[in-house]
């Protein structure tokens, strides 16, 4: 997730958590030439997965362990909001589900994993300002 300042309604970040997420940052490393680096989860890592021009992270990959584990195996993108409990709010109002959260990003700021009245998977996240 980037620290600068990111617009309301942009997508801020996308990341994917599988059972084995070390297998698949290698598969990815070599179908698009990102290059990974650890983030700590304690126990366990979880991967970075930077431009291998800029080495800027670009997206994650995640095992479903921990805060992750209810999380299905999508391509999860952050959609950066002004007031996540606002959002959350309106989600089920709306027909929504919250799957999961709201949770802390540590630095970053709080993210829920929604669903929405279609099916699909999305993260909403409010950035620490």
């Amino acid at each position: 997730m980037a620290r600068h300042k990111l617009p309301i309604g942009s997508i801020g970040w996308i990341d994917l958590t599988v059972s084995d997420a070390t297998e698949l940052k290698d598969f990815y490393s070599r179908v698009v030439g990102w290059q990974s680096g650890d983030v700590s989860m304690g126990d366990y890592a979880d991967y970075n997965m930077n431009s291998p021009h800029s080495g800027v992270p670009v997206a994650g990959i995640c095992h479903a362990r921990g805060i992750n584990k209810k999380l299905p195996p999508y391509w999860l993108i952050y959609i950066v909001v002004e007031n996540l409990t606002e959002s959350i709010s309106l989600c089920k109002k709306l027909g929504g589900k919250i799957i999961s959260g709201p949770k802390n990003m540590a630095g970053y700021g709080n993210y829920a994993v929604i669903q929405d009245p279609a099916g699909a998977y999305a993260a909403i996240f409010e950035a620490i300002n």
